[in-house]
């Protein structure tokens, strides 16, 4: 057994495909899997499930995907105890839901690539339940997800809260929703929306919401920031966290408002979340720490 073909199989089951993990590990497609087929043989174990659409880890794999990432996490230890720049250079991979991402994510991503030039971010814009695979399975080194207040927050990972606030009503300043001081449900109704798909945390709270009852005419769409790009257009308007929305360049520019919803008070939390490990990657930590320092300076800003 050798560490590459460890290293083969987290590539393969990140990427879902034996051709994109050839890629980025610059092999042969013929030569990744014959080298992963070495391992299965050697394992006794089909590790993962191959299909013409591509090829996933297999439920016997998942089985094992903790343990690979055990040992690659050692590898990454002893590389770094070393002064090796592989792990200064690794990529950190942040599956993220669109709420959060232009007034945190950017900021945070632009300051840690000051102070890890070599570390590759690669964000990938995902559902709630999408980012908690990629974790488990080690697709993903960090989530941001959204949960409504009292929500039971699921078992098996590392949550830090880094913001806590309200849905508001994304609106263009010359909607009649934006005469209002507050937006009540029967108002919100008789304009078209903009709903984000089901499987998004605002979609479960805006079917809340409204009891049921459909709006006059409605789009939907897969995250926030198309939602806002199609309210800053005239199409609608949507249901957001105020986090999302307030800092955002569109509403730094006019293009967007946003209006409180009368009667509700319902919290929308934002919360990091990690695989519980015996050891993280430092550049992981440093990642985390600056989402957690920069979600406290945007809360003070807030205020």
């Amino acid at each position: 057994m050798r560490i590459e073909q460890l290293e083969y199989i987290a590539a393969v089951t990140r990427l879902g495909s034996l051709r994109r993990a050839a890629d980025e590990l610059h092999l042969s497609q013929p030569a990744l899997s014959e080298t992963v087929r070495n391992l299965e043989r050697e394992l006794g174990v089909e590790l993962l499930e191959r299909k013409r659409s591509g090829a996933k880890i297999s439920d016997e794999g998942r089985e094992l995907l903790p343990h690979i990432m055990s040992v690659l996490d050692a590898v990454d230890r002893l590389r770094g105890a070393a002064g090796d720049q592989h792990r200064i250079s690794r990529m950190v991979r942040l599956g993220t839901v669109n709420t959060a991402t232009v007034p945190l994510v950017i900021p945070t991503v632009r300051e840690f690539r000051s102070s890890h030039p070599l570390t590759q971010v690669e964000l990938v814009g995902a559902q709630q339940s999408e980012i908690h695979r990629g974790l488990l399975e080690g697709a993903f080194d960090l989530g941001l997800v959204n949960y409504l207040g009292g929500d039971d927050l699921p078992p098996g990972f590392e949550t830090t809260e880094l913001l806590r606030g309200r849905p508001v009503v994304c609106v263009r300043p010359d909607s009649p929703l934006a005469a209002l001081e507050a937006v009540d449900a029967d108002s919100l109704l008789a304009e078209p929306l903009v709903v984000m798909r089901s499987g998004y945390v605002m979609h479960r709270f805006l079917h809340r919401l409204l009891d049921g009852r459909t709006p006059s005419f409605s789009y939907s769409t897969d995250g926030a920031e198309m939602g806002k790009l199609m309210v800053a257009e005239g199409l609608g308007a949507t249901v957001l966290p105020d986090f999302s929305v307030l800092g955002d360049p569109l509403e730094r520019r006019g293009a967007i408002t946003v209006r409180p919803l009368a009667d509700d008070a319902t919290d929308v939390l934002l919360v990091l979340q990690r695989r519980p490990s015996a050891s993280v990657p430092r550049a992981v930590r440093d990642l985390n720490e600056l989402f957690v320092r920069n979600a406290r300076a945007y809360r003070t800003r807030a205020a």
